[in-house]
């Protein structure tokens, strides 16, 4: 009965979903000016005269642009247990936001509303948006597995500071906690390795309906269940699986991998964007691979053209003002108290009624050495045509610049194969191709070897970049491997380490 009531309710959110996407501007633009009258008595509202701003343009005139560094002393102000410093009122939680191996960890405040309107409002629009497209699906009636952090909540003298999905479960409420697994003293422990060990163990005779986490960090998971069980299929314990949501990072990379663990029945896929800073996206469509950008969970949204790899920060606009397929760096102002915050992603709309975009990767993540402007999505893209070319499948890769003495340069990259190639020549060469077809100014710098020679590939060892985040203390959760680097800081500690 229960379940019912839960599948009737969530269904019936699709009217509330459709009238939002129906009306985007008339929602971003009431966010706006709620959240701006809302924080005007704050520190920064005072500072940055919230009081006079009437318009969008006011608030594009009146507010800077704000990356972590820059917030970063309001921020520490909240977290010492001032109120009203960035949003009315005391901030009692502090997501630590582990980003990339090259990244310093960040505090993003959490504040009741952005819990309760962005990530589970979200939420529940997420199942709402799958049980509308499948209607007979049993999902509710068993649980889902949930791969989230791998810190526990650590308590200071003012608040609490863990991982998004730590403070998401703690705080999740009664009727999602009876449909999730595992149990909150496992799904809080910070020891990575015990913490599978307890997954096993809790959930091997549960009726596990859908996973949820990170791709690089679920397949660890499942490759120690399947091997804990001496089974071959996840199927064989799991035997009503239906559903795998994933974020964080690309995941053509990985989907081979999960079509072996369930082979008695379809998988289905459905995407999801969302971080410590918000919850942006959810792929609507399981056909395709777009993701329905949500206006109305307390996130107004900005954007910032990138022409030539270089943002146009003087040409910021709203929402409105997006036009299809053209690369934008994401600027938000949320309900969790961040001002016109550069997230640090880049998208690309592929529809504006609705809007839809797609992740092109990070503002930081890119090969422009040589001005080749190589991104995350060509990088991705010619990757996963490799591998289908020459019948591999890769777990994670880097590439950074290599400089010869005479000023030319190449590619590098440092390859995890789950399955390898037959020829490593064979991959580097097609690898190479497939990047000149999806980028023409790194065609340019390699027509007879300009400035680009061809990539040097090395192929390195089986948990080479789990033990690279080991070392880190970095196992588990959002963790990930930055993918490509403009310069040779980090590959050359990969250098290091063959």
């Amino acid at each position: 009965m229960l379940n019912k009531l839960i599948s009737i309710k969530l269904k019936n959110r699709i009217k509330l979903i459709r009238e939002e996407f129906e009306n985007p501007i008339e929602y971003q633009s009431r966010l706006l000016k709620n959240h701006i009258q809302f924080a005007s008595k704050t520190i920064f509202g005072k500072k940055y005269n919230f009081q006079n701003i009437k318009t969008y343009l006011d608030f594009n005139h009146s507010v800077p642009i704000w990356d972590y560094d820059k917030i970063k002393p309001y921020i520490e102000l909240a977290q010492k247990g001032e109120a009203d410093v960035l949003w009315p009122g005391k901030v009692k939680w502090f997501a630590k936001s582990s980003g990339t191996t090259q990244n310093k960890s960040k505090l993003i405040p959490i504040t009741q509303e952005s819990l309760k309107e962005c990530h589970f409002k979200a939420g529940r629009d997420m199942l709402s948006l799958y049980l509308n497209q499948y209607p007979k699906s049993n999902i509710l009636k068993g649980k889902s597995l949930m791969i989230g952090g791998s810190t526990d909540i650590n308590k200071t003298q003012k608040s609490y500071i863990g991982d998004l999905s730590a403070i998401i479960i703690q705080n999740l409420p009664t009727w999602v906690q009876i449909k999730r697994s595992p149990s909150i003293k496992t799904a809080l422990t910070s020891d990575w390795e015990h913490k599978i060990r307890k997954i096993i163990k809790e959930t091997k005779n549960q009726n596990i309906t859908s996973i949820s986490g990170v791709p690089s960090w679920t397949i660890v998971i499942m490759n120690k269940i399947m091997e804990s069980h001496n089974i071959t299929c996840l199927s064989e314990i799991w035997p009503n699986i239906e559903l795998y949501m994933h974020g964080g990072i690309n995941f053509e990379c990985y989907k081979a991998d999960f079509s072996n663990y369930i082979k008695k029945k379809t998988l289905n896929y459905l995407e999801l964007y969302n971080a410590s800073e918000g919850f942006f996206g959810i792929q609507n469509d399981l056909k395709t691979h777009d993701l329905l950008l949500l206006v109305n969970h307390g996130i107004f949204y900005e954007f910032i053209p990138i022409k030539n790899g270089k943002e146009q920060k003087t040409q910021i606009i709203p929402l409105e003002a997006v036009k299809v397929n053209t690369t934008y760096a994401m600027v938000i102002t949320t309900n969790g108290g961040l001002w016109r915050y550069k997230i640090g992603d880049t998208v690309t709309f592929t529809s504006l009624h609705p809007y839809k975009i797609k992740i092109n990767g990070r503002t930081q993540s890119y090969i422009n050495a040589f001005g080749e402007e190589l991104n995350e999505q060509n990088a991705n893209n010619a990757i996963n045509k490799t591998c289908l070319q020459t019948n591999s499948t890769i777990k994670e890769y880097v590439a950074g610049p290599f400089f010869y003495q005479n000023k030319s340069g190449a590619h590098e990259w440092f390859i995890e194969f789950q399955k390898a190639p037959k020829s490593i020549e064979e991959f580097k060469c097609l690898l190479d191709d497939n990047i000149q077809k999806l980028n023409s100014d790194y065609q340019a710098k390699r027509t007879k070897n300009i400035l680009l020679q061809p990539p040097i590939i090395h192929v390195v060892g089986k948990n080479f970049f789990y033990n690279i985040l080991k070392d880190q203390n970095k196992i588990g959760g959002q963790n990930k491997i930055q993918r490509l680097h403009n310069n040779r800081n980090f590959t050359s500690q990969l250098i290091e380490k063959l």
